[in-house]
This record gives structure tokens, C-alpha cells and sequence, in this order.
């Protein structure tokens, strides 16, 4: 059975969903060797020192924020990529490996028809 979290917009994410917190996205980790409930995991930055451990779901509701959306649209994750090519605190080898993750998702079906058409 998988594992899920339920965010604190409502919505139920598998480690397998890309959601919005603090205007990135990332995926749910159920387990973590730390010892914590779980953790977030940037989808670029991945298994790195960049994942964002918590004890509880109420420790995540205090840090959910303004950039903080929960799951997006295949259209919303386009204007997210739009909008974080005008943002230099992003890197283009950044987006472009968010942009193939995104791929393989539901959204990114889309995204690879395009791709493959050179539109």
C-alpha cells in the first residue's frame, strides 16, 4: 500500500505527486533515516542536504506559505517553468532536468509531444 500525506491545502500527494511548497516543487519521502515522519524532497535537489525533514504534519502546516500551492495543473507547471526561466536564482541545467521530471508525470505527456514536434 502506498503511503500518502495530506497537505495542508486538503489534498492527498504519493511520493509519486510533484506539489508546489515554497514556490518549488517537490515530492513526499514516507521514511527517512533521521528518525522524522517525513520529509520533502526537491525534485532537482533531490537526496541531497536540500530535503526538508518534519516530525508531524502540523510541523508542516507551519512552514506551508504563500508558495506553497500543493498539486498544479499541466498548465500551471508550464507557466512555473516560464516564470522560473525569467528568475535568475534558477539555472537553466536546473530546469531543464525539472522540466524532464516533469516529463514523467501526467503533465509531462504533453511537454514530450511538444518536444518531439519542435513546438
Amino acid at each position: 500500500m502506498t503511503e500518502t500525506l495530506e497537505l495542508p491545502n486538503g489534498e492527498e500527494v504519493t511520493p509519486e505527486d510533484v506539489f508546489l511548497y515554497n514556490n518549488y516543487p517537490y515530492r513526499f519521502v514516507p521514511e527517512t533515516d533521521e528518525g522524522d515522519a517525513f520529509k520533502l524532497s526537491p525534485l532537482y535537489w533531490g537526496d541531497s542536504e536540500m530535503d526538508v525533514p518534519f516530525p508531524d504534519e502540523d510541523a508542516l502546516t507551519e512552514q506551508w506559505g504563500d508558495g506553497s500551492r500543493g498539486t498544479l495543473s499541466t498548465e500551471e507547471w508550464e507557466q512555473w517553468l516560464r516564470d522560473a526561466r525569467r528568475d535568475e536564482r534558477f539555472g537553466e541545467a536546473e530546469l531543464d532536468a525539472i522540466e524532464d521530471e516533469l516529463s514523467t508525470t501526467e503533465r509531462g505527456i504533453v511537454t514530450s509531444l511538444r518536444d518531439a514536434l519542435g513546438l
